[in-house]
């Protein structure tokens, strides 16, 4: 798998330094050589993943991120990192990938292999592999993997690269996307100081607000037309309070002339 999808993304990193960080063409392909050795060395020191686990491509994109960042000659800031690192991942061929798995999201096999992900509990026998645990939403909205323990940190620290693992994180919301199906919401990651990564997965009919997907909030009862939030968040909620109130009175508006005009036609 390594080399397989270094042949697959190389040439989209390669492009993307152009794009994003703006070096011509003899930089970045200097850049991407020195990656390749740097990409070469990292997996070398990684254990084998055992059977099962499904989390290995996940760090062996961390391993080829990380390789491009150490060959680049300036450190790149956290903005310009992200949306490097999303532009680069997402090359038709993973865009193809997002859309296939989509379609399995919330079947009765994609629920199954994700509670056999949370039994598994890798990162107990392997650092570089992740710990999470399973819930759905009471709702039915959709549902939630909890991280505690993340390769892709314990990587970065490796690498001296901690503080720009965030940039990594956001490319959830970008696959998510890509996917079609769902609505990606997360309160926390372990980058950030939190106390775990959620990764959310809402049905796009549950969250298709925008000032509520833009919130980023795990919405986990939804009763009476009302939105309840995972977290402190309480101007979120009244956001949302004063929003369907004001829908409620255009609506109360709108009947009312609708009943003057009927009345009126009444006497005509």
């Amino acid at each position: 798998m390594p080399f397989g999808m270094w042949t697959l993304l190389a040439k989209s990193f390669r492009t993307q330094l152009t794009k994003i960080f703006g070096y011509n063409d003899e930089s970045a392909r200097d850049i991407t050589h020195k990656a390749k050795a740097k990409y070469k060395e990292i997996i070398s020191e990684l254990p084998e993943f055992e059977k099962g686990d499904r989390f290995k491509m996940n760090l062996v994109n961390c391993a080829m991120i990380g390789a491009f960042i150490l060959s680049m000659p300036q450190r790149p800031e956290m903005d310009s990192l992200t949306d490097y690192y999303a532009k680069s991942m997402m090359t038709t061929p993973m865009q193809w990938f997002c859309r296939k798995s989509g379609k399995s999201k919330f079947t009765a096999k994609d629920i199954a292999a994700m509670k056999a992900t949370a039994a598994l509990k890798a990162a107990d026998r392997n650092p570089y592999s992740w710990n999470m645990e399973f819930y759905e939403y009471p709702d039915g909205s959709g549902y939630e993997g909890r991280f505690t323990q993340c390769g892709i940190c314990v990587l970065m620290k490796e690498l001296g690269l901690y503080d720009l693992t965030p940039a990594l994180c956001h490319l959830d919301y970008t696959m998510s996307e890509a996917g079609g199906v769902t609505d990606f919401v997360r309160q926390y990651t372990i980058a950030s100081g939190g106390p775990y990564c959620d990764c959310g997965y809402k049905k796009k009919s549950f969250c298709n607000d925008t000032y509520v997907t833009n919130a980023k909030c795990s919405i986990v009862e939804q009763l009476g037309g009302v939105v309840y939030f995972k977290h402190n968040s309480a101007a979120v909620n009244e956001l949302v309070m004063g929003r369907r109130q004001r829908r409620s009175g255009q609506k109360r508006r709108i009947q009312a002339k609708e009943s003057e005009q009927w009345m009126g036609n009444q006497w005509l």
